[in-house]
């Protein structure tokens, strides 16, 4: 039976189809999402719906859980510091195997399994991601750990352009041809401001930023800041929300934090009006 409630819900989800209509959404896609099959799939058929509707969807992904034991495969060792891989040569040859080649080129044969058009791209592809070597405050060398100096986005405004999806690998490279491996929630964050990207939306394990055990529908970026400095933000979602922080002070109009475990999580956020998770804006 056709209810009320479902009128409803048609309604409003046209209504954010003639917004979205022809922008650029960045999604992070990492966490429990790139684990579990059925999300795999989920997450797949979500991506080409959204290009369907007019939307220009532009993925950076991570994959540590697979690098991380790809290493131990290999019996190297596997070490963090402050959230950040330690990366020697040997750990950096597995690490762009892994993100550019196994995650990257598995997230292709899913989209396009379901109709869409990928192309997957890593951050040394046609200068995407320009980078220099990451300094640690305490001195520590963290090897090839890499921080981003520019992003060249023509590449990835040609892919859209000619209605290409394209899927990131966050791998960077220097002036003097160093490659170097780079947390994907930053790689993220500035090729959506990059791109003049409308929203992006990092996929993670939970519901997105609580406070008393409460999720935090809308924050502000004062607000955020302040949550951090008082440590109400800890841990892995510290970078995130710094992610998102540089976004939406640099252009992008809010960034959105959700529980990429949940089936069809992206279709809740973006085409309801009570969304999911966390918004941020400025």
């Amino acid at each position: 039976m056709f209810t009320e409630e479902n009128k409803n819900l048609i309604i409003e989800a046209l209504s954010y189809i003639k917004r979205f209509n022809g922008k650029i959404v960045v999604v992070k896609y990492g966490g429990a999402a790139m684990i579990e099959e059925h999300l795999k799939k989920n997450f797949a058929q979500d991506i080409v719906q959204l290009q369907s509707l007019g939307m220009l969807p532009v993925i950076v992904h991570g994959g540590g859980p697979e690098v991380s034991k790809a290493m131990e495969q290999l019996g190297q060792k596997v070490s963090f510091i402050d959230g950040l891989r330690v990366t020697s040569s040997e750990n950096l040859k597995v690490t762009e195997m892994v993100l550019s080649g196994t995650v990257n080129k598995e997230i292709i044969a899913h989209i396009n399994t379901f109709g869409g058009k990928a192309v997957g791209v890593s951050g040394k592809d046609g200068h995407l991601i320009e980078a220099e070597k990451k300094s640690h405050e305490g001195g520590i060398d963290l090897g090839f750990v890499g921080e981003i100096k520019k992003v060249n986005s023509e590449l990835l405004m040609v892919l859209l352009t000619q209605g290409f999806l394209p899927v990131v690998s966050p791998i960077g490279l220097g002036k003097d041809g160093v490659t170097y491996n780079i947390n994907a929630d930053t790689t993220a964050s500035r090729i959506a401001v990059s791109l003049g990207a409308y929203k992006i939306i990092f996929m993670t394990d939970i519901d997105g930023v609580l406070e008393k055990g409460k999720l935090c529908a809308q924050i502000t970026s004062n607000e955020v800041e302040k949550m951090v400095k008082n440590k109400i933000i800890t841990g892995g979602m510290t970078p995130k929300v710094e992610a998102c922080l540089h976004c939406v002070k640099n252009g992008v109009e809010s960034a959105q934090i959700i529980n990429g475990t949940e089936p069809h999580s992206l279709i809740a956020e973006l085409f309801t009006d009570q969304g999911i998770g966390t918004k941020i804006v400025l």
